[in-house]
């Protein structure tokens, strides 16, 4: 008995406080994500009464007026549309940038890649006056592309310089070999290189779909006058606004649950290969 002990980690104060704190900003995120599941399903009476009270019953009347005549539904296909071709886009012109920039050497090589991440410490409200006036003289102010491409922009400098560090891990015999055989840069890049970076390539995509998913800024710019163009982040701030005029809080917080559910859900999905792709990297 003694033996085994021997081999066996004490748990130490510093190991106790840190899954405590785990605990703690475990049930910081939770609670109020449960509690805005739960008060939509509340009256208004019960939302401000007792706020730990459950509903009295399993009332789906908000849902439907949030999903009718708040526009949710509306809203939500028109964000699943630009963050879909947002994130194909970015992943697209991000990886292929972050691979040739990691593999390649050329003249301007580092200056292009410091450019990249130059535009990490840019804030993105500082370039929404000109950014407007750019997307108006090229005709795509209210329009879905014109939001998709500055998605895309805004998104590549965190793509490629989290892609350029995980595609220089990658063994160079692999891209030597299928050169050898006469693969193009083309086709090793896309049958060989890409399918060894998918654990990196999983993680920058479910970043980029949870950060274009939650953009308001840009949206609220570049798609402010047509109100059937809006994206959902758009919508949700237009309903808590009605919600205070026509006391219908529990619509606001069943169109709240709408937003946030098909963002935890892909989080649930895919976070074996989050954790991964990440781990991956940062031991590599």
């Amino acid at each position: 008995m003694a033996a085994r002990d021997i081999g066996r980690p004490r748990p130490s104060v510093l190991s106790g406080l840190s899954h405590m704190a785990l605990a703690v900003w475990a049930l910081l995120i939770i609670a109020p994500l449960a509690w805005t599941l739960l008060a939509s399903f509340k009256t208004n009476t019960e939302i401000f009464g007792d706020p730990l009270q459950l509903p009295g019953a399993l009332r789906l009347d908000a849902w439907g007026r949030a999903w009718g005549k708040a526009h949710i539904g509306q809203y939500m296909l028109n964000t699943v549309i630009v963050v879909f071709f947002g994130t194909a886009g970015t992943m697209v012109f991000g990886s292929m940038a972050a691979y040739v920039l990691a593999r390649y050497r050329f003249i301007g090589n580092k200056l292009i890649y410091y450019y990249f991440v130059a535009g990490l410490a840019f804030p993105v409200f500082l370039a929404l006056g000109p950014l407007f006036f750019v997307v108006k003289q090229v005709g795509l102010l209210n329009s879905h592309l014109g939001l998709v491409l500055v998605y895309i922009a805004y998104s590549l400098p965190f793509t490629v310089f989290f892609l350029a560090a995980f595609f220089r891990t990658l063994p160079d015999a692999v891209a030597e070999a299928a050169l050898i055989d006469g693969a193009s840069h083309t086709r090793t890049f896309f049958q060989i290189m890409v399918p060894m970076a998918k654990p990196g390539l999983i993680s920058i995509t479910i970043f980029n779909v949870l950060g274009q998913w939650n953009q308001y800024l840009l949206p609220l710019v570049l798609l402010a006058g047509d109100p059937d163009k809006w994206v959902l982040t758009q919508g949700i701030a237009r309903i808590s606004t009605l919600a205070g005029y026509e006391a219908d809080w529990p619509g606001l917080f069943a169109a709240l649950s709408m937003t946030i559910l098909p963002v935890m859900i892909v989080y649930i999905i895919f976070q074996r290969q989050i954790q991964s792709g990440l781990g991956t990297g940062a031991l590599k």
